[in-house]
């Protein structure tokens, strides 16, 4: 693959936050359209993301015409039993997810007051002039968008980080859409592995791609998840995940579009959380006892004198026990004594050390 360019740097820097391995996990909390079409409950949407704890909240930037044409038969109709969204035209789908423009500006302006990075998805060039008027940070590729071409070629001319999520995606489109962007100078990539389906099951999600996409594109992957539940995302952040994001509803039985597969505040509180110690928990390749488990060796099992031994006794399984805690010699030299004699008095209780058979006095 000719796409793989190195790193140079530690990560990417969007909105004072650096993205990264070397960083905690970046969260994004996806609104779509789980607003309702309630401007209110889309700014208490805002509220509930920074009381979590998360990183950024992200916008869906489009209109029902700018997406798809207003039909509704054929290919332009959702008839599928399996579908959230079935028996509606693509159009009516899309006309009651979008987030109206004229939202976006107090959408954004309440998230810097509360410490929010925002930014949105683009779904053609004139989303992207919007969002530039707004000066957004950042921009996702969403899926169904990474073989725009045109659409990437725009959002990587900005200059800014580019975020993509490769579902469905061939391993060559992929190598063609990254192309793309690094054409225009922009090399602030990051791809989001991702399984497009609604929800996705656990099975599909195919975490260990993460690492795999690293390698061949010399850029940091994160993971844009649709399974129920946090345990997915974590299990990426395990993998080398270095941004989560996840939809973002208030309540699920409140419905909405994309509501059955979003998770509530305490899932989005319990992510940072647990997404925060999962990658504490990488660390790096180490044997031996961490700092912290130094303390904890003196209750390894070592050899004491478990009856009061007179000089010349012969040592035995009744008198010599391997047992805790560890001061004494290590239990691979158990055998060692086992059938010697004494050299010295010792008590019921002391560790065992090479002078009960060398002939010096024992320690205390």
């Amino acid at each position: 693959m000719k796409n793989k360019v190195p790193q140079k740097s530690p990560g990417i820097e969007i909105d004072n936050h650096i993205i990264g391995k070397n960083h905690t996990p970046f969260i994004v909390a996806e609104m779509s359209g789980n607003h309702n079409q309630s401007l209110d409950r889309a700014l208490e949407i805002v509220e509930a993301v920074a009381q979590s704890g998360a990183h950024a909240l992200k916008l869906q930037t489009y209109t029902a015409d700018t997406i798809t044409l207003d039909l509704k038969e054929g290919e332009f109709f959702i008839n599928d039993p399996n579908s959230l969204w079935e028996g509606q035209s693509l159009h009516s789908l899309y006309k009651k997810a979008y987030t109206p423009w004229e939202w976006h500006e107090k959408i954004i302006k309440k998230c810097r007051g509360l410490g929010l990075t925002v930014f949105s998805t683009p779904f053609d060039e004139t989303s992207v002039d919007f969002l530039e008027s707004l000066d957004v940070p950042a921009y996702k590729i969403a899926s169904f968008e990474n073989v725009h071409l045109p659409l990437l070629r725009k959002v990587a001319s900005t200059g800014k980080p580019v975020i993509m999520s490769t579902g469905m995606a061939t391993l060559s489109e992929l190598d063609e859409a990254v192309s793309e962007i690094r054409k225009t100078g922009n090399s602030k990539v990051i791809l989001l592995k991702c399984t497009s389906s609604y929800p996705a099951s656990p099975e599909n999600a195919n975490i260990l791609t993460i690492p795999h996409l690293r390698e061949l594109f010399g850029c940091d992957v994160g993971i844009s998840d649709h399974v129920m539940g946090i345990g997915v995302a974590i299990a990426a952040v395990a993998v080398g995940a270095v941004m989560v994001e996840k939809h973002f509803t208030l309540k699920r039985d409140d419905g909405g579009i994309d509501s059955a597969f979003s998770i509530e505040p305490k899932e989005l509180k319990m992510l940072v959380t647990e997404s925060h110690k999962a990658w504490q928990s990488l660390g790096c390749i180490k044997y031996g006892p961490t700092d912290a488990e130094k303390e904890s060796a003196r209750y390894r099992r070592s050899i004491y004198v478990s009856q009061d031994i007179n000089k010349g006794d012969l040592l035995t399984e009744k008198n010599l026990r391997i047992v805790r805690p560890g001061f004494g010699i290590l239990p691979k030299y158990y055998d060692m004594f086992l059938g010697k004699k004494a050299s010295v008095d010792v008590k019921k209780g002391t560790p065992v050390n090479w002078s009960l058979i060398l002939g010096k006095e024992a320690g205390a």
